[in-house]
């Protein structure tokens, strides 16, 4: 959510902010502006809409200078409008600031400052930030940026340049990411680091509360209480090459036929002769015996992942898992002691609910395991053990490889906690890691024949809602492929736990109606099955994910869709495909914009 990009070097300012921007759009963005000190003032441009339509009003302006910074927005305080985008400044355009995050208590300094005798221009909580620098300073740019840290609350990433300053830029961080690249001669500030990886591999990650000074030749670095921080450069390992499209129509196609890859990345160094090794992670037998319970923790697609993993935890360990929405934990008083074990769950590591609930966890006692992709990343740093999802990039807003990968993980760990526990056979043991080494190529069949769900997109893409239905596992990816159907189609869609339908929920079913019926679970297929007739017979057009070699099923429903034979408490991983691509294809039909659906972030970094 909102990009943030900076420079400051011997090169013109402005083409590598909007280059840095665009690598930025996929977090979801509705405005977008720059500010550039030309070494006496600062020139500021911003606009509503797309990026296009910055890089359209700049073309000419002349914005010379090599220091400046830029933003993408996406709007919490204020209606999208080119007052309300960033960078904000104060009066006098003496003092401009980006920002990613929320000042909680906005309203109350503006008041104060009102008082002062300052003017707003804009809806935003950030204005305030910048007439508050403006007030502090006196000349000390990084003092001015300190005290008005001291009066803020809330989460931020900010960047500043001043009029008096043309030679540096103050840069914190609280509860959002930013990232300092390393030049030579020039340095760079980012949200993200693939807005910067063209230009630099080397990187320092900003802690919380922590502000940064940075000039062409230098980077200091201080905490809270003006204290020099001493930091570890950072070596980026990936290629820029992994976040383009490589002839793919859209990010979101790419990153689904990369999962096979992403699989086999996050299998490749965890199965080593026959067993899990989890290097990363410590939990011993004694903990596990002490635990009383797991807790799952996270938001929206990482937290459809954790209900499968709560199934096949419960299943493979006997333990008690409780998943819970990361936003909602914090304000339920959650019954959670020092020996429960927390698994905390996001791609980018860095969203703040999950963030804010980890923390609270960590003040208990209670041991933090973290499932992330990003290596760095705040959730990483913070948690006791790491398991990492190597899916690689991901631009598209909709998540895919990095969901598949955490069912992966928390397979993976399922089944090493299963073995430390004594509550599962050896041969069992081996049949699901030799099933976990066929998951790359099985998923990549699944790709290389996907012709029937392009098929079921386009007789169905009119379709005005579309629900999902299964049972066990497979309502819990159901969950997962409604969402993806939501999110970048915009039709209304619903799953089910296909025994609730004739609670209520069966009386939406009329004629023509599509239900996507999942129907993997062996142990619960006649049951599925009886569903499935009952939606038919009110006229429901159903397009079931079956287990190939399934005749049964082929003779109930209108489309099937067949995913290879796997492991029970494996099959989501395949699962989960289909849904992706039929979404991804429904959408196309529509004409959506589908690397980057309206109202949504990739990185939630806002509570």
């Amino acid at each position: 959510m909102c990009g943030i990009i900076g420079y400051i070097g011997n090169e013109q300012a402005l083409p590598i902010l909007i280059e840095g921007l665009k690598k930025l759009e996929y977090r979801g963005y509705d405005s977008a502006g720059v500010a550039v000190h030309n070494g006496l003032h600062i020139n500021i441009n911003k606009a509503k809409g797309r990026l296009a339509v910055l890089e359209e009003r700049v073309e000419g302006n002349h914005l010379i200078g090599t220091l400046g910074i830029g933003h993408t927005r996406w709007a919490t305080h204020g209606e999208p409008s080119d007052i309300n985008s960033h960078p904000h400044t104060n009066q006098s355009e003496d003092i401009a600031v980006v920002h990613n995050g929320i000042i909680e208590n906005y309203m109350k300094i503006k008041s104060w400052l009102q008082r002062e005798g300052y003017v707003f221009v804009s809806d935003t909580d950030t204005e305030v930030v910048a007439h508050l620098i403006n007030y502090y300073y006196k000349g000390n740019l990084v003092e001015a940026v300190r005290n008005t840290l001291e009066r803020i609350e809330g989460s931020y990433a900010l960047a500043v340049i001043a009029k008096g300053h043309p030679e540096c830029m103050v840069v914190a961080r609280k509860d959002s990411p930013l990232v300092i690249g390393l030049g030579e001669g020039e340095n760079f500030i980012a949200s993200d680091i693939p807005a910067i990886l063209k230009y630099t591999r080397k990187v320092y990650f900003l802690d919380d509360k922590e502000i940064a000074l940075i000039s062409r030749d230098r980077v200091n670095i201080i905490n809270q209480y003006g204290e020099k921080v001493k930091k570890e450069v950072f070596e980026v390992t990936w290629d820029v090459e992994a976040a383009e499209k490589g002839g793919y129509q859209h990010f979101m196609l790419k990153e689904i036929h990369e999962q096979p890859k992403a699989l086999r990345d996050t299998l490749t160094s965890r199965i080593k002769v026959g067993r899990i090794e989890l290097d990363d992670i410590n939990i011993t037998r004694s903990q596990l015996e002490k635990a009383g319970k797991i807790v799952i923790v996270a938001c929206g697609t990482a937290y459809h992942a954790g209900i499968v993993g709560k199934y096949v935890i419960e299943k493979l360990v006997r333990i008690p898992v409780e998943v819970e929405i990361a936003s909602e934990f914090r304000y339920k008083d959650p019954l959670i002691n020092e020996n429960n074990i927390i698994i905390v769950i996001s791609q980018s590591g860095e969203t703040a609910d999950t963030l804010a609930a980890m923390r609270m966890c960590k003040t208990i006692g209670a041991k933090i395991v973290a499932i992330t992709n990003v290596v760095g990343s705040t959730l990483s740093r913070e948690a006791d053990h790491v398991l990492y999802t190597w899916a690689g990039p991901e631009i598209a807003v909709a998540s895919t490889k990095a969901y598949i990968t955490q069912l992966l993980c928390l397979s993976m760990m399922a089944l090493d906690f299963a073995d430390k526990m004594g509550k599962i056979s050896r041969e069992e043991y081996r049949q699901m890691i030799e099933e976990m080494q066929r998951l790359p190529q099985l998923a990549q069949n699944l790709l290389d024949n996907k012709e029937i769900i392009q098929r079921c997109a386009d007789e169905t893409f009119n379709a005005n809602s579309i629900f999902y239905i299964g049972r066990g596992l497979d309502y819990a990816v159901a969950l997962e492929g409604s969402l993806k159907l939501k999110e970048i189609s915009y039709i209304h869609s619903e799953a089910y736990a296909a025994g609730e339908l004739k609670h209520g929920t069966i009386a939406l079913i009329e004629e023509g109606t599509p239900i996507v019926a999942l129907a993997t679970q062996k142990n619960l297929f006649e049951k599925t099955l009886s569903n499935i007739k009952e939606v038919k017979a009110r006229g429901a057009f159903v397009i079931a994910v079956a287990i190939e070699g399934d005749t049964v099923i082929e003779k109930e429903v209108d489309r099937v869709i067949f995913i290879p034979s796997t492991h029970n408490m494996l099959a989501p991983i395949l699962m989960v495909i289909p849904l992706q691509l039929y979404a991804y294809y429904v959408a196309v039909a529509k004409g959506c914009d589908v690397d980057k659906p309206r109202n949504l972030a990739k990185s939630v970094t806002v509570e």
